[in-house]
């Protein structure tokens, strides 16, 4: 089996190459090779087959051909412009989100139509809970529609539309995973809206100040970064013929408020962690989550075998255990 990681630099990518490097092969299949590419060329784990690192912009016009020439048997699409970024620099973010993916997906029909309908991948693209916009029910279920108020969200909710249609097409078998917020994010804060969720309890737990610049009643949808691994590898190996036309799933994961986490990070860190978290309201970045869901039912993706914490200790634990704080 050969398989492509798209975003293999990034923290979620990165994980999921260790892991498939740790584990050798993938549902059941053994991987006789791995291309792991970023717009950094990402540092390759040791692994019981070769792993090809390489660095490309996937918004380049020649770059999605030569990926797809590869004719992997699982693309994994990871490769995105994070929110608050997509939000600020609106060009970059549909050159990368919407138009960098499209070519993607162009790359692997044309690949298809080359090999007479014989080659026809397994594609996992990570969508995210931010298609959804306000006004929201209480709980989200699987039928709500998408309606995002962000470039991010709209820039996802587009490629989740394309996906299904070239799904649908035959050009190849593809499901898009809408991820949680994945906390606690290992390393250090980045340019997304929602990098505080992780911040006020990673830098807590190394003895370092962290700010919180919304208040303490937000609530938001989180999993783990162990969870966001075990949704890849399952999506890339269950049997999609269960989804039908409709190849957008929102993971299950733990909805909490600010407060609520603060609690969990009490409880497993102390008083001494919770007291470096300093309260710095940013309007910017209020506006934006002020956009975004804040819990769901995740039944379908359940029923599927999705599987994510039910609380947000659990979600701190692993963060602990994962990264030995």
């Amino acid at each position: 089996m050969k398989v492509l990681v798209i975003g293999a630099a990034g923290m979620i990518g990165r994980k999921l190459v260790e892991r498939l490097a740790r584990e050798g092969a993938l549902g059941g299949a053994k991987i006789t090779s791995l291309d792991a590419v970023d717009i950094v060329a990402p540092t390759p784990p040791a692994a019981p087959f070769p792993i090809h690192s390489d660095a490309c912009d996937i918004a380049s016009l020649y770059v999605p051909g030569k990926l797809a020439a590869g004719r992997h048997d699982v693309v994994f699409l990871l490769a995105s412009v994070v929110s608050g970024e997509a939000e600020a620099e609106f060009e970059k973010g549909y050159g990368i989100n919407l138009d960098g993916t499209r070519m993607i997906f162009e790359a692997l029909r044309h690949q298809q139509a080359l090999s007479g309908g014989a080659y026809r991948p397994r594609v996992v693209f990570t969508s995210s809970v931010a298609v959804f916009g306000a006004p929201f029910p209480e709980k989200i279920h699987d039928e709500f529609f998408t309606t995002p108020l962000t470039s991010y969200g709209t820039q996802k909710a587009i490629c989740e539309l394309l996906l299904s249609d070239y799904s649908r097409r035959g050009f190849f078998d593809g499901i898009a995973i809408r991820l949680p917020t994945i906390c606690v994010r290992p390393g250090k804060p980045n340019k997304a809206a929602s990098g505080f969720f992780s911040n006020i309890i990673r830098e807590p737990l190394k003895g370092e100040p962290a700010v919180l610049p919304v208040e303490d009643d937000v609530r938001h949808h989180h999993a783990s970064p162990r969870s966001a691994i075990g949704f890849l590898l399952h999506a890339a190996t269950m049997d999609l013929s269960q989804l039908g036309a409709r190849r957008a799933l929102t993971m299950p994961g733990v909805s909490v408020t600010v407060a609520e986490q603060i609690e969990a990070l009490r409880r497993v860190g102390g008083e001494k962690a919770v007291a470096l978290i300093q309260r710095a309201p940013d309007e910017t970045i209020r506006r934006i989550v002020a956009g975004w869901p804040r819990q769901f039912d995740a039944k379908r993706a359940e029923g599927l075998g999705f599987k994510a914490e039910t609380d947000f200790d659990a979600i701190i634990r692993a963060h602990i255990e994962d990264e030995h704080v």
